[in-house]
């Protein structure tokens, strides 16, 4: 019978400080993770210097925690997995030379992991059954990406954002519409109260790419749309504006998700990221899936934001491929999908 395979991952890429240990790729044993949330709420988003900080401050105990809760020691431990990119550069520095040091000291191999390659990875986690090939639907705070996953760690990019991503589209139209800061949760909250075909909002079109992305004109229209009303003299309704705002941008990501998979003839369409937890683009990607006959995979809420489960998962298939990373690894704020 072959070894089982431990991986102890740390995730520090914004403002979660994450460590999660990982059977077999796909097990999660343990996985903790110490959110900043309230920190940065005061500032109405996250604040770089603030998040490394407070990652120097949690690292050490989330991942003691992590060993407990899993039941096994350091030596157990088969390699050390860290996302190394994208994110915040202080905070993604954090996570590397922590893991550096670990696999160091305790003579482990060390495995730098794709951020995004981790939200993809979740899916793993979630759906034990899922293997590739099949499209992704990657939508978080700084990225939105479609792509064809051919393998483990191998990605064909369909289509991206060209400006804004949907996430940071959310926490600016719901700082605008007064309701703070995380943008995503509250929008998708107050617009279960609202009419999403109140106001029709655009949907952007890249005209030489299908499948590329724009919220920027749809995040202005929203914000001129309320300078409008202001001036008119005329009460603005909330959740009238998050439904629509929010229709707007579901709309946009699942006809492309969609059209995606018909064209290169995928019947598993899987969703990623924290947005992949927005309750509207669920139910409106699985209505659409229904009537295709395609197959919608998606990860639990916990699995979507960012967490180290998801990295030790991805960093199980780069061990078993024989990736390793050398010591000068270093953080890469700006990392590209498919890139190492």
């Amino acid at each position: 019978m072959d070894k089982d395979i431990l991986i102890l991952a740390i995730e520090s890429s914004c403002d979660e400080t994450a460590a999660s240990v990982v059977k077999n790729g796909r097990q999660v044993l343990s996985n903790v993770i110490s959110s900043q949330i309230a920190l940065h709420t005061i500032y109405g988003g996250v604040v770089p210097e603030i998040a490394s900080r407070k990652h120097i401050e949690k690292i050490n105990q989330v991942i003691e925690q992590a060993l407990a809760e899993a039941k096994v020691s350091l030596e157990e431990i088969d390699a050390i997995g860290v996302t190394y990119g994208p994110g915040l550069v202080g905070a993604l520095l954090v996570g590397v030379a922590e893991a550096k040091a670990i696999a160091y000291a305790a003579k482990k191999p060390l495995i730098g992991v794709h951020h995004i390659e981790g939200h993809v990875s979740a899916n793993f986690i979630q759906h034990p059954e899922l293997e590739p090939p099949f499209i992704c639907l990657i939508v978080s705070g700084g990225h939105t990406h479609l792509v064809v996953v051919k393998d483990y760690g191998e990605f064909e990019i369909l289509g991206r954002t060209r400006d804004d991503a949907a996430g940071e589209a959310f926490d600016k139209v719901a700082r605008a519409i007064g309701l703070g800061y995380p943008g995503g949760p509250k929008i998708d909250k107050a617009a279960k109260e609202g009419n999403r075909h109140a106001i029709e909002f655009p949907r952007a079109k890249v005209g030489d790419s299908p499948y590329d992305f724009s919220f920027s004109g749809l995040k202005s229209a929203v914000l001129n749309y309320i300078n409008h009303e202001k001036m008119m003299g005329n009460e603005i309704s909330v959740p009238d504006v998050a439904a629509s705002f929010q229709n707007a941008v579901v709309d946009s990501l699942v006809t492309r998700a969609i059209a995606a998979a018909k064209e290169y003839g995928y019947k598993k369409l899987a969703l990623a990221g924290g947005v992949a937890s927005n309750t509207a683009l669920r139910a409106g990607m699985d209505e659409s899936c229904k009537k295709e006959n395609i197959q919608l995979y998606y990860p639990s809420p916990i699995l979507c934001t960012d967490n180290a489960a998801m990295i030790g998962c991805a960093a199980y298939y780069e061990y078993q491929k024989g990736n390793r990373s050398c010591w000068d690894l270093n953080a890469v704020p700006n990392l590209k999908l498919g890139e190492r």
